[in-house]
């Protein structure tokens, strides 16, 4: 599976890439990690936190993924 981006987890979250970046850098959202490397922050976003954090299979999930990405 190619890697969730926080664009992608924010729209199916129903809210935006900075909301998602924030929030998993102040440990509010835990749906993977993230790491400050020099002056800029990675993202490791976990597709099962993810699909658990909004209810959905992991068949929805990739459904969804596969929407976004059309």
């Amino acid at each position: 599976m190619k890697a969730i981006t926080t664009a992608e987890a924010g729209a199916i979250m129903g809210k935006g890439s900075q909301y998602v970046r924030v929030a998993m850098q102040q440990g509010i959202l835990k749906i993977g990690e993230c790491c400050k490397m020099s002056s800029q922050w990675t993202y490791s976003i976990s597709p099962a936190l993810l699909a658990a954090r909004q209810g959905l299979t992991m068949e929805q999930l990739n459904a969804e993924l596969e929407r976004l990405r059309a």
